[in-house]
């Protein structure tokens, strides 16, 4: 049976996981900027990093590093779920802790198919997917506004495009992103 972890989970420990964190009392102490990770190639099933991966991965080699472990540990078809607060929130910007401002958009780097679309059409954006050897598929996206945009007027008016450009004019519109990928693996 795959496992199932919960990294960088602080004090937020599930049960049915292994709670992995480099402070406190997990289940299991490791530095997830330490490489490699203590766990065998396609060996997990189900991946939850809430509040984490913004914590970890200032230089690019290191996020590389992450990505290609997250990549190597889960066997096929593995779902790694990912909380991370937006890049324009106040919640991101505050922490002197959160060294690595991600989007939705980030993890689309790390898809071979999205890769070869961008190559096919000529795009600037870094094929790490094709690089890197790894291929996660983006299964679902989901956005937490802020408080102040939870009103029943601005969440009707708030979805699709509208939502889009919005957060690209004003910070603190997005509270947090959340993210479903997929390992792809034959």
């Amino acid at each position: 049976m795959p496992l199932k972890l919960n990294l960088g989970c602080g004090e937020r420990r599930l049960p049915g996981y292994i709670n992995v964190d480099k402070y406190g009392a997990p289940d299991l102490r490791h530095d997830l900027e330490s490489f490699p990770w203590p766990w065998e190639k396609n060996s997990v099933g189900e991946i939850r990093l809430v509040h984490a991966l913004e914590h970890m991965g200032r230089t690019a080699d290191i996020f590389c590093g992450i990505i290609c472990e997250l990549y190597r540990i889960c066997v096929p078809d593995a779902m790694v779920h990912i909380v991370v607060p937006h890049p324009r929130h106040d919640d991101f910007i505050t922490d002197p802790t959160h060294v690595r401002p991600l989007t939705a958009e980030s993890f689309e780097m790390f898809s071979k198919a999205k890769n070869r679309e961008w190559i096919s059409q000529g795009y600037a954006n870094t094929p790490l997917g094709l690089y890197l050897d790894v291929d996660f598929e983006t299964v679902d996206v989901r956005y937490t506004l802020d408080a102040i945009w939870l009103s029943k007027e601005d969440r009707a008016q708030l979805t699709g495009k509208a939502l889009y450009h919005t957060s690209m004019k004003h910070n603190n519109v997005i509270k947090e992103i959340t993210v479903i990928l997929k390992a792809i693996k034959p």
